[in-house]
């Protein structure tokens, strides 16, 4: 026998639905046993909000396999925006700057110079 899961596009969308679902499972237990005095009616509903409990747990666990949307570029995604993003970064990557920037002296060759020329040496 094959189970198939439908597919959802948004994994969010699941996840809410599940929730709610839940959470008015939940609901009906408690008000099952709320106003009821019967042992056997309140068994009932500690039944089902064990059960509940379970399929929540069950619920996080396929949460977790499902692959959060990671945050992309500048783009939206699509195919063309990433075309002209690569563009753009290509054609920033082979122009050369005007005048390239000063180079930072190291501390420690400036010390030595000073010392050099209170030695009065190159």
């Amino acid at each position: 026998m094959l189970f198939v899961m439908s597919p959802t596009p948004d994994p969010s969308a699941w996840r809410a639905d599940i929730q709610a679902r839940l959470m008015a499972a939940i609901d009906a237990a408690w008000a099952l046993a709320e106003h009821s005095d019967d042992p056997a009616v309140i068994a009932k509903a500690r039944e089902k909000a064990k059960l509940c409990g379970q399929i929540a747990a069950t619920a996080r666990k396929v949460a977790a396999m499902t692959p959060a949307e990671r945050p992309g570029k500048a783009g939206s995604g699509r195919p063309l925006d990433l075309i002209a993003d690569f563009v753009r970064d290509m054609e920033a990557a082979t122009t050369a700057p005007a005048e390239p920037p000063p180079e930072p002296r190291a501390a420690q060759a400036v010390a030595m110079r000073a010392a050099l020329a209170k030695l009065k040496r190159r």
